[in-house]
């Protein structure tokens, strides 16, 4: 009997049965029912259904609820949405002002401690706030994104993002270093600073104060925990007490004395005791304490069902937040149905806090409609989702009891005339029944006890402190006042700011008492740390660098003047605009600097290439030569680099390095390298690509000049190393490793490319620069470190971030040029590097962080950025999607966990202090210099017996299947995807080539981890066996 014969061309029966998901092209059209697919639907649904009409089981569930959240992969690509505007928007309306383009383009360039730096220098409370603030309302309502389809930026989000990051760093602050010291300063420093509540307004106030080397600053609050409002009244899953009291140790650390249990009022503090004890200025900050309450609740306790938000939401804090108080104090146990009063933000964290007390159903009733509501969407949007119901145009008219317990209301129906006035029209009444009711009609003060203690301070007709809105001063010369109690501030944001404000006139103030002059103009410090003062110079060939980031010889040095804005915002060095003589000028065709197209369709900053056919200078070699004389009388700690290029001449090179000598530049670069147009005059590439003509323009020029000059090396050779050694035989101190690579960008879909010139849409090869080339321009550093030591390296291609210059200086680069990622930007990125640069030295010093890589932390288990708590694996076995019926079983996993424990113990309080401190000392730019030429060599130096495998975690996997797809026709068919719950599975086939982690879409989802077993190879036929060819 025939048997049929095996192709080793077709796959085996298992490799066929695992590819049966696998994307195929269909033949023909999809055909299905309708009512089959919405019965299929809802085995993958994410999102919740609209037919359902139950509010989910929350009780004791304080996991984070904000849509803001992001993980790290969240963050990255969310920074890299953002356009980073000119004069932007974002910022003017931050009522802190904060400097949101700088801290999202530290982000964007993984430099969290700079972000968080950015932040904390104009909001000390930056944490808070990124959780908090309605930047819907405020920042984000500026975004210019919002005139695209994609929508604006995120800014709470990154914000709470790259201020998390700082956090789990444990850094201590410490002020400006460049100050003069506490000692040094005059005895008007030492002046006694009274601030009366623990809230922002009082934290951000006594933060800037600190800063400013204020001695004797005391926080006295009424209670004994600290944060105010931010503690009581905004629940857990919106802002855990761990991030406030991150924020006081920060204030601490600057001095910041606060003492707990001493408020304002009877038993604490007053104004006048407080001057008398000679306190010279005095901040009020103690918000307002009490509720306002309707008539018709008039002495209902909360054993009736009545409560306000003033008696809730602070027991709900102290049973849910750990570390807030040491009291055991229980939370409030709701049941049935629950009626919210109120329209602000408080109203509906009231209503979303009974969820998790209890309560079956919560309805939130207002006076006004739906576009009179005062809380900001992110707010009412979760208690939506939490189902939530809102009834607007009612306003309270009767409460019902039954044996002293409340039952039910009854509302009246509020309307509004044709000038735009409310009224209650009692005819018009709904009643509803109600087992709880929550009061959230805002605050005032009212406390007899503390009125008195704020004397001699004059109120006005709200009973609240008359203050100046812009000094935040009081009636009385030494009392300043902000937040709630002020009058202005509505958010936690602007109480920060009120702080802010009132620090900079208290200070005012203080050395006008002591006779001492202080500028109109505010000169707050900025935040600091101990990562602020590692020093990031380095020397090459006897010259100092302060920074190792320069300007590249491009289009961000194509004026002197553009070269002395870099050197004012930070920069370094910089290499001008490569200069000829004057027989050699040139003039630039247009258009000639163009995006590129290896990012794909990606429009914007944030390129990740360009194309150019610009030429050099079309400045004379006498611009140049003046400007360079002007630049170092102005700028003598910055090195000025003069770039040049001749043809194969040694007259010309004689002459234009003696010219440039003369006039001061510390240093030369010839342009050996130009990739287009000026190779066509027998200059640049034409001369870079012939080690023997390299070896003899050195030669020349080694002869001409004293000073010290790179050759400018072109990638465009079989091997760059040839030239850089002709270079260095020729007297070269070092090279600039690369210029741009020739290439051709792409064409239109009518054959003319971009840039085309003329209307005969006529091109050229230009250079590519950017990230595209950072490989090839790696490569090239590393390998002449590798085979010439000790020739200095100046690299180029590629490098947009502290951490690709950290790259670049460990494959043996000791200074860094850059040009695109100013394209994307402007000049102010250096302030990024700087501290980028610093932060990821300075940890590589804290032992506990060893595990970081860089400036990332080890990634934690998440879905929608948000830590997965519990493991579902711990808690059944295995492992269960988050879509469908599985997400539902998920939910009542966690629905009966969270019943069984007590909230306030399940998320443990960080200890902050002690901050982490350098274990061993912080390398210098120096230390990393080739740290990793050492591990770079050839493949056979590679041991391939230490074999890795792919390793998936389902409970961060979002079961897009795309590592079994790439697995499956790019690798080697070793990944399972369950049809049911698309839960990929790593087969003992797999061969540890880690395509599959390239491809995920989740940081750290996928890890390759040391291979069980040895690899044994499937050779397809075994060695030996002859082909059979038919």
């Amino acid at each position: 009997m025939a048997t049929e014969r095996k192709l080793i061309s077709e796959e085996p029966a298992d490799i066929e049965n695992l590819l049966a998901l696998n994307p195929k092209i269909p033949k023909y059209a999809s055909l299905k029912s309708t009512v089959r697919t919405k019965s299929e639907k809802k085995h993958w649904k994410r999102n919740r259904d609209k037919s359902c009409a139950t509010c989910e089981d929350l009780k004791n569930n304080f996991e984070d609820v904000k849509h803001t959240t992001l993980s790290e992969r969240g963050a990255l690509k969310e920074a890299g949405r953002c356009l980073k505007c000119a004069d932007a928007p974002c910022q003017k309306s931050c009522p802190t002002q904060l400097d949101v383009k700088s801290f999202i383009t530290s982000i964007a360039n993984k430099n969290y401690y700079g972000s968080a730096k950015a932040i904390f220098s104009d909001n000390p409370l930056g944490l808070t706030c990124g959780m908090v603030c309605p930047t819907s309302d405020l920042c984000v309502g500026g975004c210019n994104l919002y005139a695209s389809e994609e929508g604006p930026i995120n800014i709470g989000g990154l914000q709470q993002f790259a201020t998390e990051m700082f956090k789990a760093m444990k850094v201590p602050q410490v002020r400006d270093p460049s100050l003069p010291s506490l000692e040094e300063l005059p005895e008007s420093y030492e002046a006694k600073i009274a601030l009366i509540g623990c809230g922002p307004a009082s934290i951000s106030c006594a933060t800037f104060l600190a800063r400013l080397g204020y001695k004797d600053l005391t926080i006295f609050e009424k209670y004994d925990y600290i944060g105010g409002l931010s503690s009581s009244e905004i629940p857990q899953f919106r802002l855990p007490y761990d991030m406030v009291s991150f924020e006081v140790d920060l204030m601490k650390d600057l001095g910041v004395k606060v003492v707990l249990g001493k408020g304002l009022g009877k038993g604490g503090v007053s104004v006048q005791g407080l001057l008398k004890e000679n306190y010279e200025a005095i901040f009020l900050g103690i918000g307002l304490p009490d509720p306002k309450v309707d008539p018709i609740f008039k002495n209902l306790p909360p054993n009736s069902g009545f409560f306000t938000s003033k008696d809730f939401l602070p027991v709900v804090s102290m049973a849910s937040k750990p570390g807030m108080c040491s009291c055991k104090t229980q939370m409030p146990q709701l049941h049935g149905n629950v009626i919210v009063l109120g329209a602000g933000d408080t109203a509906f964290d009231c209503a979303t806090s009974a969820l998790r007390c209890g309560a079956c159903k919560v309805f939130v009733i207002f006076r006004k409609g739906f576009t009179n509501i005062r809380a900001v969407p992110e707010e009412m949007d979760v208690a939506k989702e939490e189902m939530c119901e809102f009834m607007p145009f009612l306003s309270p008219k009767k409460v019902i009891l039954k044996e002293n317990k409340i039952v039910a209301m009854e509302f009246c129906r509020t309307e509004q005339d044709t000038e735009g006035k409310w009224y209650v029209d009692e005819e018009q009444t709904v009643r509803l029944k109600a087992d709880y009711v929550i009061s959230a009609f805002g605050s005032e003060l009212h406390q007899s006890d503390v009125i008195e203690a704020l004397a001699p301070v004059k109120l006005n007709s709200w009973g609240c402190p008359e203050v100046d809105s812009e000094t935040m001063r009081t009636s009385e010369p030494s009392v300043f006042c902000g937040g709630d109690l002020a009058g202005c501030a509505n958010t936690t944001v602007e109480s920060v700011n009120d702080g802010k404000q009132a620090a900079w006139f208290i200070h005012q103030h203080l050395q006008a008492l002591h006779g001492l002059f202080v500028p109109d103009t505010p000169q707050l410090p900025k935040f600091f740390t101990p990562i602020d003062s590692v020093d990031l110079s380095v020397e090459m060939c006897g010259l100092k660098f302060f920074n190792p980031f320069g300007l590249a010889s491009a289009t961000p040095t194509t004026s002197a003047a553009m070269i002395r804005r870099a050197f004012q915002a930070g920069w370094s060095f910089a290499v001008t605009k490569t200069f000829t003589l004057d027989k050699d000028l040139v003039t630039n065709v247009s258009p000639r600097i163009v995006r590129g197209t290896t990012s794909g369709y990606n429009f914007g900053p944030g390129q990740g290439a360009f194309l150019n056919i610009e030429l050099v200078s079309e400045k004379t070699a006498a611009y140049w030569c003046q400007s360079i004389n002007e630049l170092k009388k102005d700028f003598r700690e910055h090195i000025v680099i003069a770039s040049v290029m001749c043809g194969y001449s040694k007259e010309d090179w004689t002459l234009l390095c003696k010219m440039a000598q003369e006039a001061g530049a510390d240093a030369l670069e010839l342009n050996l390298s130009c990739p287009h147009g000026m190779g066509e005059r027998g200059m640049g590439l034409a001369c870079g690509q012939d080690p023997e003509l390299v070896r003899n323009i050195c030669r020349w020029v080694r002869d001409a000049v004293t000073i010290p000059f790179f050759a400018k090396l072109t990638p465009n050779v079989t091997e760059i190393v040839e030239i850089a050694r002709a270079a260095k035989e020729g007297g070269a101190d070092g090279c600039t490793a690369t210029n741009t690579v020739s290439g051709l960008m792409g064409l239109r879909s009518d054959a003319t490319a971009w840039p085309s010139i003329g209307r005969e849409h006529r091109t050229t090869y230009g250079g590519v620069s950017g990230n595209a080339i950072r490989p090839i321009a790696l490569r090239a550093v590393s390998n002449i470190a590798r085979h010439l030591p000790g020739f200095s390296i100046l690299a180029a291609g590629g490098i947009d971030s502290a951490e690709v210059g950290l790259q670049f200086l460990q494959a043996g680069a000791t200074v860094l040029q850059v040009c695109s990622a100013v394209h994307n930007q402007d000049f102010t990125l250096v302030e990024d590097y700087c501290d980028g640069l610093r932060a990821l030295l300075y940890l590589k010093s804290i032992e506990e962080l060893h595990e970081w890589d860089g400036q990332s932390p080890p990634t934690y288990k998440h879905q929608k950025g948000k830590v997965i708590i519990p493991k579902i694996e711990d808690v059944i076995g295995k492992s269960l999607p988050a879509f469908g019926p599985y997400n539902a079983e998920r939910k009542k996993i966690v629905s009966e966990y969270k019943k069984s424990i007590n909230p306030s113990e399940e998320f443990k309080p960080e200890q902050h202090r002690p901050a982490h401190r350098p274990s061993k000392p912080v390398p210098t730019v120096k230390d990393v210099i080739r740290t990793a030429v050492p591990m770079i060599g050839a493949y056979g130096d590679l041991d391939n017996k230490q074999q890795v495998v792919a390793i998936i975690d389902e409970d961060m996997c979002i079961n897009c299947g795309k590592c079994y797809m790439t697995c499956n026709d790019s690798g080697y068919q070793s990944i399972t995807f369950d049809p049911q719950t698309h839960l990929p599975h790593v087969t003992d086939d797999c061969t540890g080539c880690t395509l599959c982690v390239s491809v995920c879409p989740i940081i750290d989802c996928i890890k390759m981890v040391p291979r069980p077993t040895q690899y044994q190879p499937i050779r397809g036929l075994p060695l030996g066996v002859s082909p059979v060819i038919v």
